[in-house]
């Protein structure tokens, strides 16, 4: 039987894997992941990618060894490295998850398919998402992404066919690879000892899922937009989601099963239903977002709109950005939301909106920039969902609702007394919890007895809140209204808008 390559991308698992599946079937089975230097030193890669990789690799070794296969990790540029593996082990065919990444792993791709080409070597790439290659049309899309989440998983045999001339490496992943990131994290706290949200590998998706579905998810809905909350209410599989140790179907699934045991005795279990409904939407609106960027990869780059481009200078205000994303912008809970992202690559989504808001609103930075300062902080980084949110937290999709996100009343409605700003920016330890989210309306005498010394101990607000807001309002707007972005936002909405029913009844 011929021997079959099955290429790893972000699809770390072994379980719902359609290309180990249909590999498997055809022949024994070698696996290959490959540290390319080009993607793990760019700008949008952090060391604790680096590690949450590293580890879901050697477990992923351990259970493909455990059933005959092999897993092979070698460091290069493909398809140069393709090129010596399937020399080496005799490959006949690649198999590999399609993948909506970056404009670097598009560009890989495209050389990888086209050396397959020129080689007249068998590649076969299948869907890992309910993300569609080459869509015509987003009209149906909710019921294809539906009925793609409900097809049974894909899994592997118990027993790959042998490989008898195959030694299995011994040890883990990460020193194998002869390439480290530089890591963003420095300046927070060593990089050694940077915590990651959750520990790497299918098992710790698996136990992460269930202890959210069977006891921290039960107030998901309503504890997920505070970040007192919310890391512990939060499902916490973002990270599983984005490197594949877990993928999108299986927690649709297991989620939808745990739906099932509660149906039973639904009088008793409103809060946990609610927040199972909000759970799988938002896996569908995981897709849905990165359906997006798989449609139209210039949006890493460019306004989904044109009618916004040259809106903000291409060219950041230095100061403003270093302040934003070191957290000391003298907006406390701006800034806590921010030294607790960095602190530990994860914050929940409304926060991650208003530190987008204020970057792109406030202090009026083009999104291109702030994008990519904050890709590495994020472990769950998804390409498909960080450039589309940062396009739509800067009001330049020109089909949502422009949304400037007041950063006092957020911290007012969602830390109200203040421990979440007092935890992440202790400098404001002693102020009292009336002045905590604005330390700077303090009198100068209550100043001067809580010791803090604004624009030394914590700085003055980078810029006022009201005027800021004003001027960014009226700028999107008087964009948003001329007769160009009207034009776009329908060309916008036709590719990329969300509806459950065909464009043509939406606009009867």
């Amino acid at each position: 039987m011929a021997v079959q390559l099955v290429w790893l991308k972000r699809d770390l698992r072994l379980h719902d894997h359609a290309p180990f599946a249909a590999a498997a079937r055809q022949g024994p089975v070698v696996a290959l992941y490959v540290f390319e230097p080009s993607m793990v030193r760019a700008p949008d890669h952090d060391v604790q990618h680096f590690r949450f990789i590293s580890d879901a690799l050697t477990e992923l070794r351990q259970r493909l060894v455990k059933r005959g296969g092999a897993l092979l990790i070698r460091t290069g540029e493909l398809p140069a490295v393709m090129e010596q593996v399937v020399q080496e082990v005799g490959a006949e065919c690649v198999w590999a998850h399609e993948e909506t990444g970056n404009a670097l792993s598009y560009a890989r791709d495209r050389r990888v398919r086209a050396w397959a080409r020129a080689r007249g070597l068998p590649f076969r790439e299948l869907p890992g998402s309910g993300v569609i290659r080459r869509l015509d049309s987003r009209d149906g899309w909710a019921e294809r992404w539906e009925a793609f989440v409900r097809a049974p998983v894909a899994n592997p045999p118990q027993q790959f066919a042998a490989l008898p001339w195959f030694q299995a490496p011994d040890g883990k992943a990460a020193p194998e690879a002869g390439v480290v990131p530089t890591p963003a994290s420095l300046g927070v706290q060593n990089a050694s000892t940077r915590p990651v949200q959750s520990a790497a590998g299918e098992r710790a998706a698996r136990e992460t899922l269930h202890s959210f579905l069977t006891a921290r998810g039960e107030d998901y809905r309503r504890a997920m937009s505070s970040p007192v909350s919310a890391f512990s209410a939060c499902s916490r599989v973002s990270a599983h989601l984005a490197f594949g140790t877990m993928s999108g179907r299986q927690a649709w699934q297991a989620a939808q099963r745990r739906r099932a045991e509660l149906l039973d005795d639904r009088p008793g279990h409103a809060a946990w239903l609610a927040s199972l409904q909000s759970f799988t939407a938002r896996l569908a609106w995981r897709d849905h977002f990165m359906q997006k960027l798989e449609d139209e990869p210039r949006i890493e780059y460019e306004e989904f709109s044109r009618a916004y481009q040259g809106l903000r200078s291409e060219e950041p205000d230095g100061a403003r950005l270093d302040a934003w994303i070191e957290g000391r912008t003298g907006y406390p809970f701006v800034d806590a939301c921010m030294r607790a992202l960095r602190a530990h690559g994860w914050i929940n989504f409304r926060m991650r909106a208003m530190l987008v808001s204020f970057a792109s609103y406030h202090l009026w930075l083009p999104w291109q920039a702030t994008s990519k300062a904050l890709a590495p902080h994020f472990l769950d980084y998804e390409p498909g969902i960080h450039y589309s949110q940062f396009q739509m937290q800067s009001g330049t999709t020109g089909i949502n609702t422009v949304r400037i996100y007041n950063p006092y009343k957020q911290g007012l409605e969602h830390d109200p007394d203040g421990a979440f700003i007092r935890h992440w920016v202790p400098e404001l330890e002693s102020v009292p919890v009336d002045f905590v989210h604005a330390p700077h309306e303090m009198p100068a005498l209550m100043a001067g007895m809580t010791g803090l010394r604004l624009g030394l101990d914590y700085p003055w607000p980078i810029v006022d809140h009201a005027s800021a807001y004003r001027e960014a309002r009226d700028r999107v707007h008087a964009v948003r209204r001329s007769l160009a972005a009207r034009a776009e936002a329908a060309s916008v909405y036709a590719m990329h808008g969300s509806r459950k029913e065909p464009l043509h009844k939406r606009t009867r």
